[in-house]
């Protein structure tokens, strides 16, 4: 975990970022608090959203932008995948990572997201 040693590591953001690294399913900001409810009872939706935005910016954790935020803990190069039917969110790997440090005509590319959009496999059917 990436932490400025100035910054100590609350509880609650502890429980958040456990959970999104334990999770799969990309989940929104409403979801993570009603999973991190279960353990504090105490935290509140606007302490969810300010931590999520913390951890973001850290790097920590993803941000998919979609109809609405989701959130990812896996932090690994990949790409995403979201079904324009059901909206579920999926990992996608490619060998995306060299994209990474390229330089390119305008700059050098420090970080990236790539997201593809269709109809996945169970709505096909």
């Amino acid at each position: 975990m990436i932490i400025n040693k100035r910054e100590r590591i609350t509880n609650q953001k502890r429980v958040i970022l456990d959970y999104l690294k334990s999770t799969e399913t990309h989940p929104t900001a409403e979801k993570v608090y009603f999973e991190v409810k279960k353990k504090l009872p105490q935290i509140s939706l606007g302490t969810v959203y300010r931590i999520l935005n913390n951890l973001k910016e850290k790097g920590e954790i993803q941000e998919i932008p979609s109809q609405v935020s989701h959130f990812d803990g896996d932090i690994l190069p990949h790409a995403h995948f979201i079904c324009q039917n059901c909206q579920k969110i999926f990992d996608v790997f490619l060998h995306c990572e060299i994209l990474k440090n390229q330089k390119i005509k305008v700059g050098k590319i420090k970080n990236y997201q790539i997201i593809f959009y269709g109809i996945c496999k169970k709505c096909q059917k």
